[in-house]
């Protein structure tokens, strides 16, 4: 069974930042594509930024040019760099494997991200 853990998650000032970070196991990393999304309170959860096909990605628009997404295959790890952090970033936020055939998902248990003064 996949097993996706995340981890960085925490209380930060509005303009702060944190990396968060999701560790894969029992999966072949470098096959799946990647990524990160969110679920504010009485919100759906939405699309942060992942990676498509290749090493390509996209993000939300609403964390553009703030928050990037790199993966690094020899560690098993997704990460998510979010700098200029927001009120409005305030979610929990899970990590994804998309499997590209099957199109099923796997998903981390999240990881509580506070943007609060």
């Amino acid at each position: 069974q996949v097993q996706l853990v995340e981890s960085g998650g925490g209380l930060v000032q509005p303009g702060g930042s944190l990396r968060l970070s999701c560790a894969a196991s029992r999966m072949i990393f470098s096959f799946y594509a990647m990524g990160w999304y969110r679920q504010a309170p009485g919100k759906q959860r939405e699309l942060v930024a992942r990676f498509t096909s290749g090493s390509s990605t996209n993000y939300a628009d609403s964390v553009k040019g703030r928050f990037t997404i790199s993966r690094d295959n020899a560690e098993n790890t997704v990460y998510l760099q979010m700098n200029a952090l927001k009120a409005e970033d305030t979610a929990v936020y899970y990590c994804n494997a998309h499997h590209p055939y099957t199109s099923y998902d796997y998903w981390g248990q999240g990881t509580q991200v506070t943007v609060s003064s």
